[in-house]
């Protein structure tokens, strides 16, 4: 059972370092992470009274 957990946790750890890789290298290979941008405008009504 020990066992188990050590690989579990060593795949976790792997699979951390894979994603945090990932995050840095990606735009290098053309991975776009950026959110889309678009100005919006929403009326909005006060009630002064």
């Amino acid at each position: 059972m020990g066992r188990l957990f050590k690989i579990l946790i060593t795949f976790l750890v792997f699979g951390a370092i894979g994603l945090v890789g990932y995050a840095y290298v990606g735009p290098f290979f053309g991975a776009d992470f950026s959110a889309p941008q678009s100005e919006v405008r929403v009326p909005v009504d006060l009630d002064g009274s």
